[in-house]
């Protein structure tokens, strides 16, 4: 079979406009020698954590991936332009700009650009930009999903609908224990998203290992990993996975702590009517002040589980794209 199709992936970077998009150097040196590459996303950095911990993770996750053999490529957008890659000094920006940065999704990455403004992406803006620089697996903390009372508020994220129409292989720590669960997976199944238990049967919660709701499939190697994101883009499905990753045991938090935590967290947001993109911010820090830093320390921890895994993933993937025969016969 031809493989041309696999060729033009490997030259997707190449066509980004210089005009929008920035990438650094040893990204696009690994792109354009088929390395592993893993994208980061820059809201964690600037909503997820407060200053200085916010930096410092972002330092140790980037570093984590370099010594899992891969490159890291956190984005975000500055001066009204698109990075993929960041120098240590642009992630200290973003650090320390903290929650003025612009939260960046899909919906708003025209605006922050035509402004000119620093902007943090979300996972739905994290993964589209990847995949239109052709890096197929990125990490982050947790998936956004469908909020507690969504029936009422109709408040489901846009990185699920992202998922469903871009072909990434997101490696996280499930979804945000602050979400519904269970209806986040059905609606990932009504937008066409894989999703896997790494490792597990079960579905992980963010903060701990266990949510109570099954995985759809199971794959336990980075080479399995791999062959599902090689699969996917041989089908062209254009439709992403999430590999769902248990934080590591000894560094999960109490399951009872974190869901009083939560639940009062969720009471105090409807008291004080924050809605929209302010929610998940303000239930994060809330939930760490309530559980005397027990969820920010897990939360930095399973972030740099995540990041080592996706490496390991990327890893194996660049090796597929260059050792397979034109006859796929990796799938035998």
């Amino acid at each position: 079979k031809d493989r041309s199709f696999f060729v033009d992936l490997h030259m997707l970077h190449q066509k980004l406009d210089k005009k929008l998009f920035v990438l650094k150097p040893e990204v696009e040196a690994a792109l354009d020698n088929r390395k592993a590459v893993v994208a980061l996303e820059s809201t964690i950095i600037s909503h997820g954590m407060p200053w200085p911990q916010n930096y410092e993770t972002a330092i140790e996750i980037e570093k984590t991936v370099r010594d899992a053999g891969a490159i890291p490529a956190t984005i975000a957008i500055l001066n009204g332009l698109i990075h993929i890659g960041l120098n240590d000094d642009d992630l200290k920006l973003l650090a320390i700009t903290g929650q003025k940065a612009a939260k960046t999704s899909r919906r708003d990455l025209a605006f922050v650009i035509s402004k000119k403004c620093v902007g943090a992406t979300t996972v739905s803006a994290t993964s589209l930009i990847a995949a239109k620089a052709g890096i197929h697996v990125f990490a982050t903390g947790g998936i956004g999903g469908v909020h507690r009372g969504a029936e009422l508020t109709m408040d489901v994220s846009a990185d699920l609908t992202e998922l469903g129409r871009t072909p990434i292989a997101v490696v996280c720590a499930g979804v945000k224990s602050i979400l519904d669960i269970p209806k986040t997976l059905e609606y990932l199944e009504t937008q066409g998203v894989g999703v896997i238990g790494y490792k597990t049967d079960e579905f992980p919660a963010f903060f701990t290992r266990s949510s109570g709701s099954k995985a759809p499939s199971r794959l336990d190697t980075p080479e399995e990993c791999a062959k599902l994101i090689y699969a996917n883009l041989a089908l062209g499905l254009n439709s992403g996975f999430v590999i769902g990753n248990p934080i590591k045991e000894d560094e999960e938090a109490e399951v009872a702590e974190v869901e009083k935590a939560t639940q009062q967290a969720l009471s105090e947001s409807i008291q004080k009517n924050i809605i929209g993109r302010d929610v998940t911010p303000f239930l994060l820090a809330r939930v760490a002040e309530l559980s005397g830093g027990e969820s920010l320390r897990s939360n930095i921890c399973l972030v740099k589980n995540n990041a080592r895994v996706a490496s390991e993933i990327a890893c194996a993937l660049s090796t597929f794209f260059e050792t397979t025969p034109q006859n796929y016969d990796i799938f035998y």
